[in-house]
């Protein structure tokens, strides 16, 4: 079993940044990504990585968002710079090995304007 759980969202104004964190547990990982959703909308790729590094990017994160992993391959990150009031949404972990997929509770990014 996977555990996946993320950590450094909050509230911030325009203009700032943001860095989440994602840690997981229990098995061998491929690919992992970031999602988020907002209030009323479905949930929307920000950024997917995988093992050897390269990276994709849904089109609200291009230019402002940096997807990474740490060494050991278990973490993944978020850096999120120029945060604008359309940010706010609660953004999850997703990790995939090959036994499935694994999602983390959530960590909310408010943005006030």
């Amino acid at each position: 079993q996977v555990q996946v759980v993320e950590s450094g969202g909050g509230l911030v104004q325009a203009g700032e940044s943001l860095r989440l964190s994602c840690t997981t547990s229990g098995s061998i990982l491929t690919t992992m990504a970031w999602y988020r959703q907002a209030p009323g909308k479905q949930r929307e790729l920000v950024a997917k990585i995988t093992t050897d590094g390269r990276t994709d990017y849904g089109g609200s994160a291009k230019d402002r968002f940096t997807i990474s992993r740490g060494n050991a391959k278990n973490t993944m990150y978020l850096q999120m710079n120029n945060l604008k009031p359309e940010d706010t949404a609660v953004y999850y972990c997703a990790a995939w090995s090959d036994r499935g997929t694994y999602w983390g509770p959530g960590t909310q990014v408010t943005v006030s304007a």
